[in-house]
């Protein structure tokens, strides 16, 4: 941890806004889903880049990384925290919530609307490894795919592309191609993001896959459920200006100002996580 920051921080510098925190940069899909619905709300973003990626980790990792990052905003005052990292959701959500008695929203892949979407009557998730693995995706098939086939693809290998800003090139394709072509093969119409990181590989999933299938992100309803449950609480900004955006890692800060700067498509200050 590096001193000097930690003290230039004042007690509460985040005092009133709302912590949003991924693995790495693949939460500022979510970022930008939260700043387009509230756009008055203070919002400070943390990319774990330093430990990315959680997919690959354990679980023991990903519940103390989760926790660290938790503490940390809530420690400087944040009103509440957005996990935008489905495995950081189904590792430890309820450990983040249990701990700092905050509104923590998680994201978790779409699998319910998609079951509302499909046509041929076949789901596929893209999902890091541990997140297909987990408790919380096998609850989610067996409460929603009872008379519809749920294919659950593991993708390693992409996030890592998404934190290089390699989102375009042979290689990505490549590995895009090799995780989807099987899951068209077999029927799938609606493919799930269930990976903040892989909105960023939009436009490559949606060519691989065919113009015919669905692309589900949830960003947009993690969102709206945030906002739903700050309004519960009276806790919805009250000024009129825009809100201030902050930017925080515990990567690389060179490669995290320029990959968090191109994908967000503007010239971002991103700080070392203290």
């Amino acid at each position: 941890m590096s001193q000097p920051i930690e003290s230039t921080l004042p007690t509460n510098p985040f005092q009133g806004a709302i912590g949003v925190f991924d693995s790495g940069v693949g939460g500022l899909s979510v970022l930008r889903a939260i700043h387009a619905a509230l756009p008055h709300e203070h919002l400070v973003y943390v990319a774990d880049s330093g430990h990315a990626p959680y997919g690959d980790q354990s679980e023991e990792h990903i519940t103390q990384r989760t926790l660290t990052v938790g503490h940390w905003l809530a420690g400087r005052g944040v009103k509440a925290i957005t996990i935008a990292c489905n495995t950081a959701t189904v590792v430890a959500a309820k450990t983040l919530r249990d701990q700092t008695h905050l509104p923590v929203v998680a994201i978790e892949p779409a699998i319910k609307p998609a079951m509302a979407l499909t046509h041929s009557g076949v789901v596929a998730v893209l999902a890091t490894r541990q997140t297909v693995q987990s408790a919380s995706v096998a609850r989610l098939v067996a409460l929603y795919g009872s008379d519809k086939r749920i294919l659950l693809q593991g993708c390693p290998g992409l996030v890592e592309q998404v934190e290089r800003a390699d989102l375009h090139s042979a290689e990505t394709e490549a590995l895009l191609r090799q995780f989807i072509t099987p899951l068209i093969e077999q029927g799938a119409d609606t493919l799930v993001l269930g990976c903040t990181h892989y909105p960023f590989l939009r436009d490559t999933i949606q060519r691989v896959a065919g113009v015919g299938v669905t692309l589900l992100d949830p960003a947009e309803a993690v969102a709206r459920e945030l906002a739903r449950r700050l309004a519960e609480g009276g806790g919805l900004s009250s000024q009129t200006q825009s809100g201030q955006l902050q930017f925080f890692t515990s990567g690389n800060l060179a490669q995290a100002q320029s990959v968090m700067s191109h994908l967000w498509g503007a010239q971002l200050t991103v700080q070392a996580l203290p």
